[in-house]
């Protein structure tokens, strides 16, 4: 007799094991499946997806060994420390990258023993629909569960003609374990990825080109943000080259040679190294969706209505697979809403404020509308915005780029977006994501007392200014 579950979750990505973990808590027989081993050493599939095998969490650990390496070789000696010339041994930085996502990816199944969540190693595809559910072929096996969660996440988008190995031409994969600082680093694209790993190794000495094929620089970010990125990232050492053309790309023994074109014509360049980051496609392959009616759009995206559920009864889907931005933190908010659903509560998932966030140096994270957007809609708006340099902590960290933008209804005073760049944004974040998700207007921050002195205080100080009355700047 096949296993039978309450609650069957396809895929075990940061959306897929948490939808699992909360249906459990809520009193759901669960199960999780997933098949990917990504780089475990005896091939067992591992829990976590994406983010936390080969995305998110490994990264942010290659991006603060190397900003200390650069802050012991640039900003120490501004501070009265003496280290000498600081050596990076990028060997033991892969091997401590590694040994983070070890740690957190067999913590999940620590997480699902404690939660009573049953981990089915396998892919997961749909076969029927029954009387009582669905039946689900993982691995070798057939299982039936009442309701279907598909989170399979997704994979990195990869160009015609430029052949990705992960050793000379990589994708985020073969991007975080390049055993070797390259002399000569190429990126395609100048997205989430391509700005991370390119911070990455330009700290730890790489010569840093990214080819980007927009005409304008982080065009999804507000504009005031994306010119001071530009500048500042451009100060740093990174070579950013827009509106390009990449042609043929041919890969030696030892070297990738380039061909593309700008405005200003066609170029030739040769790398030790190149990394396409060029977006990511949605998982819906294997999953079988054509026998039991699935509806996939041409983008290969699951449909689903404002609450993830699909055109299938008792079928829904989270994550990269369906529409939204592909982030982690949306995942796991779409999973808890759903199990929420399924539990007969007021699931919840608010896509307004979903925050995005760069973790390069300085930070970016914006939540809401950009200037641009608000214009386009006609929208009236006021803005406080407000420097870092203005900051007292800020400075004394030596941290005095950037600056927090805050935008406001000009009638109602709700916050309709807030944009920042300059250290720690990522958690600066949080604040306005908050204020927003409850309808907060900017004169709400600005009657908080904030403490002193935090950066937090010029998410303070920008809400101040938008009623034009800053004390500090």
């Amino acid at each position: 007799m096949a296993k039978q579950f309450d609650v069957l979750v396809i895929g075990g990505g940061p959306g897929g094991y948490v939808a699992a973990i909360r249906a459990a808590q809520l009193g759901f027989s669960t199960a999780c499946a997933e098949s990917n081993p990504y780089a475990d050493p005896k091939g067992e599939p591992r829990l976590g997806g994406t983010c936390l095998n080969v995305g998110c969490i490994p990264s942010k650990a290659l991006l603060h060994t190397s900003h200390l390496f650069e802050e012991a070789g640039h900003s120490f000696e501004e501070q009265g420390i003496s280290v000498g010339t600081p050596k990076i041994d990028v060997t033991k930085m892969i091997a401590r990258k590694s040994k983070v996502v070890d740690q957190l990816t067999s913590g999940i199944k620590g997480l699902f023993k404690k939660n009573k969540v049953t981990f089915l190693a396998g892919h997961g595809s749909f076969v029927a629909k029954t009387d009582a559910g669905w039946q689900v072929k993982v691995g070798e096996e057939i299982v039936e569960a009442k309701q279907v969660i598909v989170a399979t996440g997704s994979s990195a988008r990869h160009l015609p003609g430029i052949p990705v190995d992960n050793k000379l031409i990589c994708d985020n994969i073969g991007a975080l374990d390049i055993n070797a600082v390259p002399k000569r680093l190429g990126l395609i694209g100048s997205g989430v990825i391509g700005l991370e790993m390119g911070s990455v190794w330009n700290r730890l000495g790489s010569e840093v080109t990214i080819l980007e094929a927009m005409d304008s620089f982080l065009g999804a970010a507000d504009q005031d943000v994306a010119k001071e990125a530009l500048k500042l990232f451009t100060k740093q050492g990174l070579d950013i080259k827009l509106s390009v053309k990449v042609g043929k790309v041919t890969a030696g023994k030892k070297s990738v040679t380039v061909e593309y074109e700008t405005k200003d014509g066609a170029m030739t360049a040769e790398f030790d190294r190149l990394i396409v980051s060029v977006g990511r496609v949605p998982n819906t392959g294997g999953l079988n969706a054509e026998a039991v009616g699935l509806k996939i759009d041409a983008r290969g995206f699951i449909e689903v209505d404002d609450h993830c559920k699909t055109s299938l009864p008792g079928v829904w889907a989270v994550g990269d697979v369906v529409r939204g931005p592909m982030l982690a933190h949306k995942a796991m908010e779409e999973g808890v809403m759903v199990a929420e659903l399924m539990a007969g509560q007021a699931g919840h998932c608010n896509f307004d404020t979903v925050p995005w966030v760069i973790y390069t140096s300085p930070e970016i994270a914006w939540v809401g509308k950009t200037e641009q957007q608000l214009k386009a809609d006609g929208v009236e708006y006021r803005v406080g915005k407000i420097p870092f340099a203005a900051n007292g902590r800020a400075l004394g960290a030596g941290n005095p780029s950037g600056f927090v933008k805050m935008l406001a209804d000009a009638k109602t005073d709700r916050i309709l977006g807030v944009h920042i760049i300059g250290a720690n944004a990522s958690e600066l974040i949080g604040e306005a994501v908050v204020t927003m998700e409850f309808a907060g207007a900017s004169e709400d921050l600005a009657r908080i007392c904030h403490a002193h002195p935090t950066l937090s205080e010029v998410v303070h100080e920008a809400a101040l200014a938008v009623d034009k009355r800053p004390l500090h700047f």
